[in-house]
């Protein structure tokens, strides 16, 4: 009997063992998570789609695309980096609580991120690159700050934009103005303190931190958003190597001493050469698209390092990667957005409709074309399931990306414009926008520039080139009462 009641005892101690070691087992294979944004890439010069345009050179967002799956109808929940870039991070609309759809949502204390969920379920998070909500940009004890809305660490910069040369203190001391929120030059900032590099491209930059921080050796898995500003003006601010490639001439940096400002603007300031060279002018619009080349070839050459670190460290098999473009590709900057109307700033196709894929080896499957529509907050919820995380929060607006639903609901408002999409309807109010120049020679202008109400079917014309109002008024009233209804329900009085 007492023999009996110690095999009993050994049997006992080894299930319980075994079932610790089963849960370990679970909680390490909880994926690594990459979220790659990048900035204003054009529909067509993302090259996993099938018809993109062949100028571009992108091997390895074309690798990446094969890894996994792409969707050729992905929608941003704004044709503005700030607002875009909120829904991304939070799985909702960021008009929820920004009523006037401004530029500027921020991000208040009761809405989560993903990093906040997923420092909850066991996570290493960190950020680095552009973090842009719109509002208290350079300041370190406000929400909109990666380290108080779930992030552990971040490197980077807090505004629309960054040169991509000068990120020293020497530069900040010598510029009268080295804080813009598009017109911005300097250190990065670093936790809560800065960190200045001497010498170095913007986009190298980022991506060596990110590949530092990928080969530490840590217990957790970690979620890393590596937010690059490429390929955002300054467009023309490219290594000469691939100024070379491309036939684009070289184009000296910004210095306070030898700046030629426009009038309007004191001279030596940074934000006069800032605007001088992002509009068409300077540059002229038939040569804008060398310059943007070289920009997201260089992009794709750091992608590519990035995706090499992860294999060199064993870590490829279990990370989950999304790639998405922040919204369409910029009239300004030579992006392409064929066969897609418009671009960023207006909430045509080409404004919001925007290059996404994801891979996770075993998880997802490869080289495959999604056709069904979804939307950049659809990534939260799907990281979360990854993660092994239910969300419960019935406000957000995201699915997940590898369920779509070919009937759900799609909402836009930018200032006075809006948009709907249900099925294969769309109906918007949005009109032509009109910049502080021409646009470059890529860009598609839309059939009219007005504010009436537009009805697409834009499963059949993503170009938008047939307005079917006036066909369909039932279809018209049917989805701008969906959109009404939606507000009414949604939308912070």
């Amino acid at each position: 009997m007492k023999n009996l009641l110690m095999l009993f005892l050994v049997i006992s101690v080894f299930s319980c063992k075994t079932n610790v070691e089963t849960t370990v087992n679970k909680k390490s294979e909880k994926p690594n998570i990459l979220l790659i944004v990048i900035d204003d890439q054009g529909y067509a010069d993302f090259s996993p789609f099938k018809e993109h345009d062949k100028s571009i050179s992108t091997p390895n967002i074309t690798r990446l695309g094969k890894s996994g799956t792409v969707f050729t109808q992905a929608y941003v929940t704004a044709p503005v980096c700030s607002p875009s870039r909120a829904g991304i991070l939070t799985g909702k609309n960021q008009f929820r609580w920004d009523k006037p759809a401004s530029w500027g949502p921020g991000l208040p204390n009761n809405v989560k991120t993903i990093a906040e969920y997923l420092k909850e379920a066991g996570y290493e998070t960190a950020r680095i690159g552009k973090n842009d909500l719109g509002r208290n940009f350079h300041k370190y004890n406000v929400r909109e700050y990666p380290l108080n809305h779930g992030y552990d660490e971040f490197l980077g910069f807090s505004a629309h934009a960054h040169d991509y040369w000068l990120s020293s203190n020497k530069i900040k001391e010598r510029t009268p103005d080295p804080y813009g929120t598009s017109a911005l030059l300097g250190p990065l900032m670093h936790n809560m303190g800065e960190k200045s590099y001497e010498e170095g491209y913007l986009t190298d930059i980022l991506t060596d931190e990110s590949i530092a921080y990928i080969k530490r050796k840590r217990e957790k898995p970690f979620f890393l958003t590596l937010a690059y500003s490429a390929v955002h003006h300054l467009i023309h601010e490219v290594p000469k190597k691939y100024l070379d490639k491309y036939g684009a001439k070289e184009i000296p940096n910004y210095d306070p001493d030898s700046l030629m400002a426009f009038e309007k603007y004191k001279p030596g300031t940074y934000s006069a050469y800032y605007d001088k060279y992002s509009r068409v002018g300077a540059i002229k619009a038939e040569e804008l698209r060398n310059y943007y080349l070289a920009n997201l070839n260089c992009l794709d050459d750091n992608i590519g390092r990035v995706l090499d670190a992860l294999k060199e460290q064993k870590l490829d098999k279990n990370t989950l990667i999304v790639f998405i473009s922040d919204n369409g590709g910029s009239p300004l900057t030579g992006a392409n957005n064929a066969p897609l109307t418009g671009g960023k700033y207006a909430l045509w196709e080409g404004g919001i409709r925007v290059p996404l894929a994801i891979s996770w080896a075993g998880n997802v499957a490869a080289n495959k074309v999604e056709t069904r529509y979804v939307s950049a907050t659809d990534i939260l919820p799907t990281l979360l399931n990854a993660a092994g995380m239910p969300v419960k929060d019935e406000t957000l607006d995201g699915i997940s990306l590898l369920k779509p639903d070919p009937n759900r609901l799609l909402v836009w408002k930018w200032q006075k414009t809006w948009a709907v999409r249900q099925g294969d309807w769309k109906l918007t109010n949005t009109n032509e926008n009109h910049w502080k120049s021409e646009p470059s020679v890529q860009y598609i202008a839309p059939i009219v520039d007005n504010m009436e109400l537009k009805l697409f079917n834009v499963e059949t014309d993503p170009g938008e080139r047939l307005d079917l109002a006036k066909k369909f008024p039932e279809k018209v009233k049917e989805l701008e009462q969906a959109y009404v209804n939606w507000c009414e329900a949604n939308i912070q009085q």
